[in-house]
C-alpha cells in the first residue's frame, strides 16, 4: 500500500498535550524555640535585660571536667592576695619577691607605688608587709617619717626601734654583731667570711661619718681628713675595748697617735699637725655636743636591731622642718639595717642560720630625697643592688612631679631612673598632668590615663557628714613593662582596718569634742548663783 502523504494546510493546528501539574512540597514544620531573650510575642514573657550568671572559682584540677563552661583567669596567682579585679572580680595576688622569686613575672624585686595621698598607697604596702610576714619574709622600715607602720611591726611582734631628740640614741660606730658573727665565722672556719664581714662593717662606719659631715658642713670632708678618719676607726678597732661613740674617735685625733700623725704628713710637727685636724675636731664637737644635729649619734645604740624580726625604725617625732637631721638619721638607719642584712646573709652561705629575705619599704621616698646630700645616691645605690643582697624594696611616692623637683640636675635624672628600673609600677589615682611625665616611664594606653585620672577626682558632696570615700581610694594599676595594667581594688578586713587608720587625732579630737562642749554649757550654769 503506498504512503499517503497529508499536507498540512496553513490553517492546521496540531494537538497540544495537556502540562502535567507539578506536585507541591509539604511545608516543613519548624519547632517553636525562644529567642536570646526568650519568648516572643503576646504572652511570651520576652526578657527586656538577661540577667548574668553566677561564677564560682577553682583550681584547674576542681573544674576540669565543666568545659566548656569554664575560663582562665586573667591575673597571676602568686603572690600576697592584694584585692579583686577591678573587670572580671578575680582575686590578684602580687607582691615584688613572689613575682620575682616564684613567679618569674619581673627581672627585679622592687616596685614603685604612685598615687595622690589618701588613697591607700602606705595600705597597699602594709598589706604587702602582712601576706609576705606570714610567707617567712620579714618586712623592714628603715625609717618610717610620719609612724604609719609602728601598729603593723607591733601586731607582727616585730621590734619598734625610736630614734629622735631625747627618744632614742643610734651609735653609728657600733658595727652591730659583725665582730661577734664574725667570730663566729672563724670558730667554724670560715675565714674568707669573716673578713668580708669586718670589712664591710668597717666601710659602714666610715661612710656614716663621711656622710654626718657632709650633712653638718654642707660639703664633704677632704682626701686627708677622710684617710685620717679611716686610721683613726682602725686604731679603736685594736686598742679600744668595747664598742666606741663618736666621742672616742674625737678623743683620738685629739691624742694624735704616730698612726694618725703619719698619715697626716706633719713630719713629726705637732703644730702642724694640730693645724690639719682642727677643722675636723670642730666638726666633730658640733656632732658630739648638740649642734644641729642633735645628740642622737653620740651616744650608745639604746636598742639594737635583731635579726628574723619585722623591724620599723620610727622616726616621726623629728620635726619636718628639721631636714639635715632628717637625712642624717635616714642614712644612719638604711646603713645600720643593712649592715645586720649582711650579717645574716653571711651565716646562711656559711650554712651556720636558715636563709632570710627581707622585704625593705621607703615610704614618703619625696621627703628622703629632699632631705640633704647624698640621700639620692644611696638610693640609687639599693634600687641596683637589691637583688644582689637578696631583698626585695617597695619606694612610695606622690607624682612623678616630686622626683624631678629635686635642685641638681643629676639628682633628677637619678630619681627618674628610680621608676624606670623597677620591677613593676603601681599606680593610683593621679593627675591628668602627670600622664606626660609617667609615660615617659612606662607606656600607658589612653584608656589606662583615663582610668587613672578618674581615680584622683574627690567624693561626692555631701552636707550630711557621712563618712563619702572617694571613688578611687584602694584602687591601683599594676604595671610590668608594656602589659596591660591590672586594676584592683583592695578590701580591708576589720583586723587591717584598725591598722591602717592614719586619721587617729582626728578621731581623737572629734570623740573629745561633745564632752568638751557638754562641760563649757554646764559650767556657767553651775557658777550661777540664780
Amino acid at each position: 500500500m503506498a504512503h499517503m502523504k497529508i499536507q498540512k494546510s496553513r490553517h492546521h493546528v496540531e494537538p497540544v498535550e495537556p502540562k502535567k501539574k507539578k506536585q507541591k512540597k509539604a511545608p516543613a514544620i519548624r519547632e517553636k524555640v525562644p529567642g536570646a531573650r526568650g519568648w516572643r510575642g503576646r504572652g511570651g514573657g520576652a526578657a527586656a535585660l538577661v540577667p548574668t550568671v553566677r561564677e564560682y572559682r577553682g583550681t584547674t584540677v576542681q573544674v576540669c571536667g565543666l568545659w566548656p563552661f569554664s575560663s582562665g583567669t586573667s591575673s597571676p596567682m602568686i603572690g600576697v592576695p592584694l584585692g579583686k579585679h577591678e573587670e572580671t572580680q578575680a582575686t590578684v595576688c602580687c607582691d615584688p619577691i613572689s613575682w620575682f622569686q616564684r613567679a618569674r613575672l619581673i627581672s627585679n624585686p622592687s616596685a614603685f607605688v604612685l598615687g595622690k595621698p589618701a588613697l591607700g598607697k602606705s595600705t597597699l604596702v602594709r598589706r604587702m608587709g602582712i601576706g609576705l610576714a606570714g610567707q617567712g619574709t620579714s618586712p623592714l622600715v628603715l625609717g618610717d617619717l610620719k609612724g604609719e607602720y609602728v601598729d603593723m611591726v607591733e601586731a607582727l611582734k616585730g621590734q619598734v626601734i625610736k630614734l629622735g631628740r631625747g627618744v632614742g640614741y643610734l651609735n653609728i660606730l657600733d658595727p652591730g654583731q659583725a665582730i661577734e658573727v664574725a667570730q663566729l665565722l672563724e670558730d667554724e672556719g670560715h675565714e674568707d667570711a669573716a673578713v668580708r664581714v669586718r670589712a664591710d662593717a668597717h666601710g659602714r662606719r666610715l661612710n656614716m661619718v663621711v656622710a654626718l659631715i657632709t650633712i653638718s658642713r654642707n660639703q664633704p670632708p677632704t682626701d686627708q681628713e677622710q684617710t685620717i678618719i679611716d686610721r683613726a676607726l682602725r686604731w679603736l678597732d685594736e686598742h679600744f675595748e668595747g664598742i666606741p661613740v663618736l666621742g672616742d674617735l674625737l678623743k683620738v685625733i685629739q691624742d694624735g697617735p704616730d698612726e694618725l700623725q703619719q698619715v697626716a704628713l706633719n713630719r713629726g710637727d705637732w703644730k702642724l699637725y694640730q693645724q690639719e685636724t682642727k677643722a675636723l675636731e670642730a666638726t666633730l664637737l658640733g656632732l658630739t655636743g648638740g649642734g644641729k644635729l642633735g645628740e642622737i649619734f653620740s651616744r650608745h645604740t639604746s636598742e639594737p636591731m635583731e635579726r628574723g624580726k619585722a623591724v620599723v625604725f620610727d622616726v616621726s617625732t623629728i620635726d619636718e622642718t628639721e631636714t639635715d637631721l632628717q637625712a642624717a638619721v635616714l642614712l644612719a638607719c638604711w646603713s645600720y639595717g643593712f649592715g645586720t642584712v649582711n650579717v645574716a646573709h653571711a651565716l646562711a652561705d656559711a650554712g651556720l642560720e636558715p636563709r632570710r629575705h627581707y622585704f625593705v619599704i621607703l615610704d614618703e621616698l619625696w621627703r628622703a630625697l629632699r632631705a640633704g646630700k647624698g640621700m639620692v645616691d644611696r638610693v640609687d645605690a639599693l634600687t641596683r643592688l637589691n637583688r644582689s643582697v637578696g631583698v626585695g624594696q617597695v619606694m612610695i611616692s606622690h607624682t612623678m612631679s616630686d622626683l624631678l623637683a629635686l635642685p641638681a640636675e643629676e639628682d633628677r635624672m637619678k630619681a627618674q631612673g628610680f621608676v624606670e628600673r623597677s620591677g613593676m609600677v603601681i599606680c593610683g589615682g593621679l593627675p591628668a598632668s602627670e600622664m606626660t611625665l609617667l609615660t615617659k616611664a612606662i607606656p600607658l594606653s589612653r584608656q589606662e590615663q583615663q582610668k587613672l585620672v578618674s581615680w584622683q577626682d574627690p567624693p561626692a558632696w555631701d552636707s550630711r557628714g557621712l563618712d563619702i570615700e572617694p571613688p578611687g581610694r584602694g584602687k591601683f594599676l599594676i604595671k610590668v613593662g608594656g602589659r596591660p595594667g591590672i586594676p584592683v581594688h583592695i578590701g580591708l578586713t576589720k583586723v587591717e582596718a584598725k591598722l591602717n587608720d592614719t586619721n587617729k587625732r582626728w578621731h581623737d579630737t572629734s570623740e573629745k569634742a561633745p564632752l568638751l562642749a557638754e562641760t563649757a554649757v554646764a559650767s556657767p550654769t553651775a557658777g550661777d548663783p540664780a
